[in-house]
């Protein structure tokens, strides 16, 4: 597994894990981005990430997000799949996809942390059969 940074974005921070004893890899949000009240909006990182198969990473907001900023993940959680790297759409650009729930708009400033990535396995049934071997999108494609 190798993180690296999207062409778009050179300034972007690799994430890294906090201790020795952290599961996550810290995400940055790589430019300014303003969530209006009540409103979903992607806050990009700036980053891809090479995943072996039998692996996905799952995206988490930070545990004090909801708490200080008044924002959730807006899709519960966040899963990027092996395949997602360098997909034509978007060249596998991680994005956290956040719901603004309060009254206000908030905005995220360029290198804040906003979530935490953990790689996880997985397992398939007994006479899986994909539905595709190629992705042929990036966010929200599978």
């Amino acid at each position: 597994m190798k993180f690296e940074k999207v062409t778009k974005y050179p300034n972007a921070v690799l994430p890294q894990r906090a201790t020795r004893g952290s599961a996550g890899y810290d995400f940055e949000c790589v430019e300014d981005t303003v969530i209006p009240a009540h409103s979903i909006r992607l806050l990009p990182t700036g980053i891809k990430c090479e995943i072996d198969y039998g692996f996905y990473l799952q995206l988490a907001l930070r545990s004090s997000t909801p708490m200080k900023k008044g924002l959730m993940l807006a899709n519960g959680i966040g899963i990027i799949d092996a395949d997602y790297y360098n997909n034509e759409s978007n060249e596998g650009h991680i994005m956290f996809q956040v719901y603004n729930f309060t009254d206000e708009e908030i905005t995220i400033k360029a290198g804040e942390r906003i979530g935490q990535g953990v790689f996880l396995p997985y397992a398939i049934t007994d006479g899986d059969a994909a539905i595709s071997d190629v992705r042929t999108g990036g966010f929200g494609s599978t």
